[in-house]
């Protein structure tokens, strides 16, 4: 018994909020591919499904997902998957080209938010006051609140001591930025002040 076909999406199923599953393998690989490329940030196989109405299972979007990755290799872009989904982006060695397009240069930090951020990704979750510790002197709430306003570190839960200071740890979009899936990946720090185009100022 031969399994009935799946027709592409249409236009006017679109419309109507009903999205149908491609035919071909071929064609999944093709919207998944629009998809990254139209999306501002990482989609999860969750988000991806979302473009069909019958289901895909997750070992099928992860094996097309793989295919259309090396499909992109050798390309000025790369499929990477971090730890909130999957991304487009453009390699490191095209970025100095790119830049002239638009010449603002990214924020610089001080010392202080690099080595705070640092004890903040390798100690995890830490209080201001470990920080300081292993510092050996005061955490300014500028340092912390810069990394908070870059996404990169948030406060996840209060130590059970006197005043329930403020646990912080890193977030998805720390691990995003550096093109990582876990902490279990993480680099030297050199590696991450170079990979988030950080400069001590």
């Amino acid at each position: 018994m031969s399994e009935s076909p799946i027709m592409p999406q249409s236009t006017e199923s679109a419309a109507a909020g009903s999205a149908v599953l491609p035919e071909h393998p071929e064609t999944v690989r093709r919207v998944l591919e629009a998809a990254l490329l139209a999306a501002s940030q990482p989609l999860s196989l969750s988000d991806l499904k979302k473009l069909f109405s019958e289901e895909i299972g997750g070992d099928t979007l992860r094996r097309l997902l793989d295919e259309l990755r090396e499909e992109w290799n050798g390309r000025p872009a790369e499929l990477l998957q971090l730890s909130s989904g999957w991304r487009l982006r453009t390699r490191a060695e095209y970025l100095p080209y790119l830049e002239r397009l638009d010449p603002e240069k990214p924020p610089k930090y001080s010392r202080a938010v690099l080595e705070t951020l640092a004890i903040i990704a390798y100690r995890q979750p830490v209080t201001r006051g470990d920080i300081e510790d292993i510092r050996g002197v005061t955490v300014a709430t500028p340092v912390i609140r810069a990394l908070e306003e870059r996404g990169w570190v948030d406060a996840v839960g209060h130590r059970d001591t006197p005043g329930r200071p403020a646990l912080y740890a890193t977030t998805k979009k720390f691990l995003d930025d550096l093109g990582l899936r876990s902490l279990t990946e993480l680099p030297p720090l050199e590696e991450i002040s170079q990979a988030l185009e950080l400069a001590d100022a």
